[in-house]
Order: structure tokens, then C-alpha cells, then sequence
């Protein structure tokens, strides 16, 4: 079987989750400094991406980032080119720890209209997705948000993915599409629910080949995803975390048994730069368990 075959039947089948390590330049600040990793430690840019990428080797190196409970992980990509012992990070992430890796594509969102906000242009998409593909990389995430329920503006986001999903479908790899429903929204439920019959909607248009993966944000109403995780087309619908603690999406997951996570500050929930190398293990090990438990309740 073809590391691509393994990989897909790793993303069908697999038990675990797919940890989202692909902090970008708006969301490192925040992540670092849960960390324990004060805008005053770095003083550029480069330097602030060179703190984020030693977290992320340091997860991906502790004992329980395996496939065992991870199967997959979303990167960012300046970590395309970063190396952990003498590989890539794709490359370390398959060949050491059996981790499907991804790529984030998107370059941050428009200004809200119609109460969603729209990925922005992707310029050099179809270069970066040849040399991502190139070096191993199975599939990408990109990241949009529906702030409210407004069947006009949940109709254009869906559009919006579907758009690039097709880009990245015609460079022979596999698009996550992740219209995030914002957590806080006082219509929260009604917007999931427009948006499950919008993505259904387009799924019902993908041709045979054309397949996808669905990252959500954990509903309302308990298996709300549920057909579309059994469409042919969908190969996997993971949730995330969206501002959750740990323990709430955890504990949402478990009500949503065709949903896996993907979750990113709640995998990271407690890792402090300071800590020992034992401490830190095991903190992050707690943080996989729960995950993993809750992802294949």
C-alpha cells in the first residue's frame, strides 16, 4: 500500500485525533504566552516563530505524540521547512510517529459581511500546494467563521471553501473545510443548523474522487454532523475546540460519536516552557489521553 493509501485509510478508520499545531502569525502571541512565553523573550518576528517551533518539536518528540492516539497533525507552513532530526516536519511526523501531516493554506479572513468572514485571496496557492504535496503532505485546513445565523452569509462561506477545496482536490490532495461557528454567537444553533444543510448541499455536488474532510466547530444538538460523516464523499469530520476548555470539549465531543477532534489550545492546555522534560510529558499526555478518549467515545 502507498504511503497516500495508508494515510487515507488512517483518516477513515483511524482511532485518535488530528492535533492542530499550525499557530500562525495572529494566534502565536496568545499561544506562546499560555505558554509561559512573555512578547518581551522575543524580539521579531522570526524570533517569536523560532519560540513557537521548539513547542512544537517538543510535542511532537514527547513520548505520546504517536499515531496510537494521534493520527494526524495540522501544520503551519513556515514548520514545512523546519527539520527535527535531520527530517522535515512532514517527514519526521510520518516516517517516526505514523502522523498524517496537513497543511493550514489560509492567510487570515475578510472583514465581516453578512455575519461571516470569508477566507481571504491565497496568493501562489497552486505553488505552495505542489511543494507541500511534494514533501509528503497529505492534505490542507482552511479556516473560515460564521458569526451568526444568516442564510445569505452561510451560503457565500460554504461557497468560499468549496472554491479552494476544488484548487487543492486538483493538486491531488485532500481539503479540510473548516467554517468555524464562533462559539459566542447568540444564534449559534440555528447557524449550525443552516450550515449543516449547506455543506450538505455541496458534498451532495463532489463527483467520485472528490473527497473531503469537515472541521466544525462541536454543535448545539448532538450529532448534528452525523450524515454528513456517513456521506461517501466526507472522509472524516473532526471538531475544534473553538475556546472550550479542555474538559467542555471533551466532554462535547463525547456526546458526537462520528466526530474526532482537532484541537489545538486544548491540546496545549498547561505546557509551560519551564517545565521539566518529565512534567511537561506528562501534562501533555493527559491532554492526548483526554482527547483521545473523548474522540473515540
Amino acid at each position: 500500500m502507498t504511503d497516500v493509501a495508508t494515510m487515507r485509510a488512517q483518516m477513515e478508520t483511524g482511532s485518535g485525533f488530528i492535533a492542530a499545531l499550525d499557530q500562525s502569525g495572529g494566534s502565536t502571541p496568545k499561544a506562546l504566552a499560555l505558554y509561559g512565553v512573555d512578547a518581551n523573550d522575543y524580539g521579531s518576528e522570526d524570533e517569536m516563530f523560532a519560540e513557537i517551533q521548539r513547542m512544537r518539536a517538543r510535542i511532537i518528540l514527547s513520548p505520546d505524540f504517536t499515531s496510537a492516539k494521534v493520527i494526524g497533525a495540522i501544520l503551519f507552513e513556515k514548520t514545512l521547512h523546519e527539520k527535527i532530526d535531520g527530517q522535515s516536519v512532514p517527514a519526521y511526523l510520518w516516517n517516526k510517529r505514523g502522523v498524517v501531516p496537513f497543511l493550514k493554506i489560509d492567510k487570515g479572513l475578510q472583514d465581516q459581511a453578512d455575519d461571516v468572514q470569508l477566507l481571504k485571496p491565497i496568493p501562489g496557492l497552486a505553488e505552495m500546494l505542489a511543494e507541500a504535496k511534494s514533501m509528503g503532505v497529505y492534505g490542507t485546513k482552511e479556516r473560515s467563521v460564521v458569526h451568526g445565523a444568516n442564510a445569505t452569509g452561510i451560503e457565500a462561506i460554504v461557497a468560499n471553501q468549496f472554491e479552494v477545496a476544488h484548487e487543492v482536490l486538483a493538486a491531488g490532495m485532500v481539503p479540510i473545510i473548516e467554517p468555524e461557528v464562533n462559539i459566542h454567537s447568540e444564534t449559534k444553533a440555528e447557524a449550525e443548523a443552516m450550515l449543516a444543510a449547506a455543506l450538505m448541499r455541496h458534498v451532495e455536488g463532489l463527483a467520485e474522487g472528490q473527497d473531503v474532510m469537515l472541521k466544525l466547530t462541536l454543535p448545539d444538538q448532538p450529532g448534528l454532523y452525523d450524515a454528513l460523516a456517513d456521506h461517501p464523499r466526507v472522509v472524516r469530520v473532526v471538531a475544534l475546540s473553538g475556546g472550550y476548555s479542555t474538559d467542555d470539549a471533551s466532554a462535547r465531543l463525547a456526546q458526537n460519536h462520528k466526530m474526532i477532534a482537532s484541537f489545538s489550545r486544548a491540546l496545549t492546555e498547561g505546557l509551560q516552557r519551564d517545565m521539566s522534560d518529565e512534567g511537561f510529558n506528562a501534562a501533555l499526555g493527559g491532554n492526548i489521553d483526554k482527547i483521545y478518549r473523548a474522540s473515540v467515545a
